[in-house]
């Protein structure tokens, strides 16, 4: 028996050996002319072309793996394996062979020349949806499963790799504690109303008992009665099936309360006497919701750590299908305690701008993508934002400079202009492109259009609000300093309407210790929009979800 399986294991570590040589497209086309030395060298992807030279002798197959966008051209020749095998668009290859250099002039330095085939994943090229030219991405929303292989997904995905790793390593490296705050809470941090409900109240409804006739009920209860009689003579006598009698009782006692609990439920959801749904019922025995924020969240551990980051996903239930939206989004959220208004600003400006440098120092091959196909002004808006000194004016002012551009007939807008508004995006992007030509901080906004836990500001009617305008795209930060003293907090829980309940615990951080701080929030795929350019939040994200889109 053992001599059978010690051949196994030697295939197994073969095969791991071969494994081990794969290089990365990404690293043999770095590598280059280093690897032209003789070795053998083992390269995995799906074909991106491939063409039949030589009358049939052999083929050229440009392959691509993902881990870059450059293709590396791989000469394949009849020999190997039939031609019309290797050449559709889609077709996975395991390929080993040499690197050689290409002829001077050639757009790439080296190509692989095959001299063995490990692996071939057919495709089908009649009903391969990706074809060798663009689609739209309308189209690729229709085959979002394959889209990853298009050159536009997969670029937008590494950069959005990198946006993360450049994320970690930025609050990493000043100090910040990474916390992961829960999906499902029972709070509502914006107090919009637009949230997805966590409930276990309809699949409980789908099995609900029927409601009991009178009659019913009365047996029942009368068998409970009965039951307990038995349970008491036999306890009183000793009798040995005492076990028996006891599970018994249990049983018809658990056979009541649903047929009681039943009684009180509408389309099988328990209702309370006023006609409300029983929340005890449900499984957090309240009403629960998936997140819009962690950042009360956050502030929980920046009054102990000092200073936090969470970074995952949030969700709203708005139903719009804009450009703009997605019901599922991933936020970058700070917490800065000792911290003020101009340190949470400090921090907003110094982290996109380090977001900036990263991608101009890593990533400049699909930047170039998106320069030459999506925006010819991506590179230098990064550039631009990486060097300059972000813009800091109030939100009076912001006001002041838009009604006195309508006044001189400079610019018009669909949305009216006035002290109080929150801003929209053709205002921001307005400021942000057109007036100041680069980022710039909005502050001190009008506390009836923020939050209730913005710090109230001197004057009564602003609160130490900020939000960052980026070319572009508008509005790519929101931050404030946090309201640290207890009685204003509660006195603007009441005028924002909400009740004090649900949020006692975030008023025992200011009762017990409480100290300055501040904080912001990114979107994620905003951050992904500016940095490439791309006009539709959803090819920002691998699987966008919006209204009547919950694929995959």
């Amino acid at each position: 028996h053992e001599q059978k399986r010690a051949p196994t294991a030697m295939a197994t570590a073969e095969a791991e050996a071969q494994r081990a040589r794969r290089l990365p497209v990404a690293r043999a086309l770095t590598m280059g002319e280093e690897l032209c030395d003789g070795r053998t060298v083992c390269v995995g992807g799906w074909v991106k072309t491939g063409r039949v030279q030589g009358k049939g002798a052999f083929a050229f197959v440009e392959l691509n793996d993902g881990s870059c966008a450059s293709n590396l051209q791989v000469i394949v020749e009849s020999e190997l394996r039939p031609l019309a095998d290797v050449t559709p668009t889609g077709t996975c290859l395991v390929i080993e062979g040499q690197m050689k250099r290409t002829p001077e002039g050639t757009k790439q330095p080296v190509e692989l020349r095959a001299t063995r085939i490990r692996h071939v994943g057919p495709c089908d090229p009649q009903t391969y949806p990706i074809a060798k030219t663009r689609m739209g991405p309308e189209f690729l929303r229709t085959v979002m499963h394959l889209r990853p292989r298009t050159n536009l997904i997969s670029a937008v995905t590494r950069i959005r790799s990198n946006l993360a790793a450049a994320t970690h390593r930025y609050f990493h490296d000043n100090g910040f504690v990474y916390v992961h705050t829960p999906i499902i809470t029972t709070s509502d941090c914006e107090g919009a109303g637009e949230m997805f409900q966590v409930t276990t109240l309809l699949s409980q409804a789908e099995n609900a008992a029927p409601k009991p006739s009178d009659e019913q009920l009365h047996a029942m209860k009368k068998d409970v009665e009965e039951q307990g009689n038995c349970v008491r003579t036999a306890k009183k006598e000793k009798n040995a099936n005492i076990a028996q009698e006891i599970e018994k009782l249990e049983s018809l006692k658990e056979r009541l309360k649903i047929s009681e609990t039943a009684l009180t439920c509408e389309g099988g959801i328990p209702r309370c006497q006023d006609g409300s749904i029983d929340y005890t019922q449900d499984f957090f025995g309240k009403p629960s919701f998936l997140t819009v924020s962690g950042q009360l969240q956050a502030e929980m551990y920046a009054c102990a750590l000092t200073n936090v980051y969470t970074f995952g996903p949030t969700f709203r239930a708005e139903n719009s299908n804009t450009i703009r939206h997605l019901a599922e989004f991933w936020m970058i959220e700070p917490e800065l305690a000792f911290a003020d208004l101009t340190d949470d600003m400090d921090c907003a400006e110094e982290y996109v701008k380090y977001c900036c440098r990263w991608l101009l120092e890593h990533c400049m091959e699909d930047m170039k993508f998106f320069e030459r196909f999506v925006d010819k002004t991506c590179v230098d808006r990064l550039k631009l934002v990486a060097d300059t000194p972000f813009g800091r004016v109030s939100y009076t002012e912001c006001i002041e400079i838009l009604l006195e551009n309508i006044e001189q007939a400079k610019v018009t807008f669909k949305n009216p202009v006035e002290w109080g508004i929150d801003l929209a995006t053709e205002h921001e992007k307005y400021l942000a492109d057109t007036v100041f030509k680069k980022p710039i901080i909005v502050y001190n906004y009008p506390k009836d259009i923020k939050a209730f836990y913005m710090r109230l500001n001197d004057d009564e009617r602003t609160v130490a609000a900020m939000d960052l305008l980026v070319p572009k795209v508008g509005e790519l930060i929101g931050g404030s300093q946090r309201e640290e003293r207890l009685d204003v907090l509660e006195r603007r829980l009441k005028e924002c309407g909400l009740p004090e309940d649900p949020y006692q615990w975030y008023l025992d951080l200011r009762r017990y210790g409480t100290v300055p701080h501040a904080g912001f929030g990114l979107g994620f795929e905003r951050l992904v929009l500016f940095t490439t350019g791309l006009e539709n939040i959803r090819e920002s994200i691998p699987l966008p979800r919006w209204p009547d889109h919950a694929d995959f």
